[in-house]
């Protein structure tokens, strides 16, 4: 396979050895890598080049991952974070500033390439058939565009698959594991992870987040789309 053919994962991780590591991974199975060790080179080789993910550190120098992540935001670059913090308060901050997954430290490689596999799958290129319109809320799969109301609403790669997702299957109830496996891609990892996506999701469309009247919670059994 031809270097330009091959997908290109930007690594930004200030740690050598595990730069080092990550990198020998994501070539062994054919990715092409390039590795930056702080956050302002990381903003200067997305434009440089233009990656399909981004592996991220959270602890970087000059900028950190969350605030590189949040100035990504705008691109939909698909980003999984790296992070050596455990507690969920870190975890939920990167998720809701636009990042699709994060591995905590100590990883095994082999699920981060797994993980990497799993948000490109996910963000490429998917048919939802013909143009979803539910109320005020038009969902086009061909543009990846939404609008409420006629206006345009702009939502990251994960935040479209969800509402796309939902509004197929208006008034069916799907729990948060389920969810995580038809839209993540996943048949294991963190629950919270729909459910910050979902808190997200609602402030963009809803009229009311604190009481939405389309993605709405069902008690005990998880979350639904109400026309």
């Amino acid at each position: 396979m031809q270097e330009s053919r091959r997908t290109r994962v930007l690594v930004v991780e200030d740690d050598e050895t595990v730069a080092d590591i990550v990198r020998r991974y994501m070539e062994r199975e054919s990715f092409a890598v390039v590795s930056v060790a702080d956050g302002e080179s990381a903003l200067e080789a997305v434009d440089a080049c233009v990656p399909d993910l981004v592996v991220l550190d959270v602890m970087l120098p000059k900028l950190s991952g969350f605030e590189v992540c949040r100035r990504l935001q705008a691109r939909r670059l698909p980003i999984v974070m790296l992070t050596a913090r455990g507690e969920e308060a870190d975890r939920i901050m990167g998720l809701e500033l636009g990042a699709d997954d994060y591995v905590v430290k100590p990883f095994s490689p082999r699920e981060l390439v797994a993980r990497v596999r799993s948000v490109l799958r996910r963000a490429g290129p998917r048919r939802f058939g013909e143009p979803i319109a539910i109320g005020s809320i038009v969902l086009d799969p061909r543009s990846r565009s939404v609008t409420v109301d006629g206006r345009p609403v702009e939502l990251t790669t994960r935040e479209f698959d969800l509402l796309a997702f939902l509004m197929q299957h208006p008034g069916q109830v799907f729990d948060r594991a389920e969810l995580l496996e038809q839209v993540w891609g996943y048949t294991f990892g963190s629950t919270p992870t729909v459910t910050v996506h979902v808190q997200r999701l609602r402030r963009k469309i809803e009229r009311d987040p604190e009481h939405p009247e389309h993605v709405t919670t069902v008690w005990g059994s998880g979350y639904r789309f109400d026309p």
